[in-house]
C-alpha cells in the first residue's frame, strides 16, 4: 500500500512539474517573439547607419523569389522551412525584408562580426578562389605529389556543429597507432563558415554548398578516387550527402551521434527543428538552443557580445584558469559568424533531414 502512495506521488509531481515548465516556457517564449520583432527594427537600423542599407532577415514573406522557392517541392527545395515559417505571434509588425539582398549581400565584414586576423585570413586569398581549411596528417615519408590519383587509403574527417578540424586533431590524430599512420592518410576539414574557412555573407550554407566546398577543397585537389568518411554531429549530414553522390568513391561512412530524422515524416525540417531546439524553459542546454534557433534576431545579438568579442572573453578565461592555452571547444565556439551558423542551423541540421532518407538510400 505504502508502494503504491509513493508512485502515486511521484506521479503527480512529475505532472505538476511539466504543467510548470509548460506554463512558464508559453509566457517566457511569448516575450522573446516580441523582443525578436523589436531587434528586427533595430537591426534594420543600425544596418542602415553602419554599412548603408539593411541586410535581409526571415520576419516575413512578400517576394516572387521567396514564392517561387515555397512552390519548389521538398526534393527540389534546398532551404529549410524553418528559416521563414516559425512561429511568432508578432512577425510583420516591423519593416518587411528583401530577399534579393539577402542573397547579394556583399563579401566585407559586418559590423556585428569579428574582423581579427583569425576571423578574416580566408579573404586574404589573393587568387579570390574559396577553399576550405584542411588540416592534412600525412603517411610518413610519403610525398603528397606521390599519393595523387593513387587508391590509397584516405579518411577524410567532418566536425559537427560550432566546431571545427581540431575536434579530430586534438582527440584522434594524436593517439593513432604507427601501423595507422603507415596505411591512411588523414583530412580534416573546417566546414563552410566555421574553424579557419571562409564565412561568406553570400552564402546560404545549404547541403549543397557544403557538399560542393568539400569537392572543389578537398575531393578534386587531392584527387580522392577512394575514401572513407567520418563525421560527426551535424558533419554526418554532410557526410551522407557527400557519400551518396560520391558513393563510387566512398569505401566506408563512419556516423557519431547523427541528427537523424526520418524524411516520411510529415514536414521533416520542423519535426528536426522541434526535436533539437524544442521551445521549452528546461533543461537549460535545450533552452540555449531554443533561443539561438528560433530568434534570428536575438540570436544575432548572442553572436555580437560573444563572437565579435571573443578575443576579450579568451583572455578573461586565460586569467581565469592560469591557463595560456585554452581548451580547443571554447575557441571554437566562437569561430563563425552569426549568418553562418543560423543558415547551417536550419538548412543543414533542419532542412537536411528532409534528404536523409534518400541518401541512405542511395547507399544502401
Amino acid at each position: 500500500m505504502q508502494k503504491i502512495s509513493v508512485n502515486f506521488s511521484q506521479k503527480w509531481l512529475q505532472i505538476l512539474s511539466e504543467i510548470l515548465i509548460s506554463s512558464a516556457s508559453a509566457i517566457v517564449f511569448l516575450f522573446l517573439d516580441l523582443l525578436d520583432a523589436i531587434f528586427c527594427v533595430f537591426f534594420k537600423l543600425i544596418d542602415e547607419f553602419f554599412e548603408g542599407k539593411s541586410s535581409g532577415c526571415y520576419c516575413s514573406i512578400e517576394n516572387e523569389e521567396e514564392e517561387e522557392e515555397e512552390k519548389k517541392s521538398d526534393s527540389d527545395n534546398e532551404l529549410s522551412n524553418t528559416l521563414h515559417k516559425r512561429r511568432n505571434l508578432f512577425r510583420g509588425i516591423g519593416f518587411r525584408r528583401n530577399v534579393r539582398s539577402r542573397r547579394k549581400l556583399n563579401e566585407n565584414v559586418r559590423w556585428s562580426d569579428c574582423s581579427c586576423e583569425n576571423c578574416v585570413s580566408w579573404m586574404s586569398n589573393i587568387a579570390g578562389e574559396l577553399k576550405l581549411h584542411v588540416v592534412v596528417k600525412e603517411i610518413h615519408q610519403v610525398n603528397l605529389e606521390d599519393f595523387k590519383g593513387k587508391k590509397e587509403e584516405n579518411i577524410v574527417f567532418l566536425h559537427g556543429f560550432l566546431s571545427s578540424s581540431t575536434f579530430w586533431t586534438e582527440t584522434i590524430f594524436p593517439y593513432l597507432s604507427e601501423d595507422a599512420m603507415q596505411k591512411y592518410r588523414l583530412l580534416a576539414v573546417d566546414l563552410l563558415g566555421f574553424g579557419k574557412s571562409p564565412k561568406p555573407n553570400n552564402c546560404l550554407y545549404t547541403v549543397k554548398d557544403h557538399v560542393e566546398m568539400i569537392e572543389s577543397s578537398v575531393i578534386q585537389p587531392f584527387e580522392l578516387n577512394s575514401f572513407h568518411i567520418v563525421a560527426h554531429s551535424m558533419g554526418c549530414v554532410v557526410a551522407l550527402a557527400l557519400a551518396a553522390k560520391h558513393s563510387h568513391s566512398v569505401r566506408s561512412i563512419t556516423l557519431i551521434a547523427p541528427p537523424y530524422v526520418t524524411s516520411t515524416k510529415e514536414d521533416a525540417s520542423f519535426t528536426a527543428l522541434n526535436r533539437l531546439a524544442a521551445r521549452r524553459l528546461w533543461p537549460p542546454l535545450l533552452f540555449g538552443s531554443s533561443f539561438m534557433s528560433w530568434y534570428e534576431h536575438l540570436g544575432r545579438c548572442v553572436c555580437y557580445i560573444i563572437c565579435k568579442n571573443h578575443r576579450i572573453w579568451e583572455g578573461i578565461l586565460k586569467l581565469l584558469t592560469w591557463n595560456r592555452n585554452l581548451h580547443y571547444m571554447a575557441i571554437d565556439l566562437t569561430r563563425h559568424t552569426h549568418h553562418s551558423a543560423w543558415h547551417t542551423m536550419h538548412n543543414v541540421l533542419c532542412g537536411g533531414a528532409k534528404f536523409m532518407d534518400k541518401y541512405l538510400e542511395t547507399l544502401k
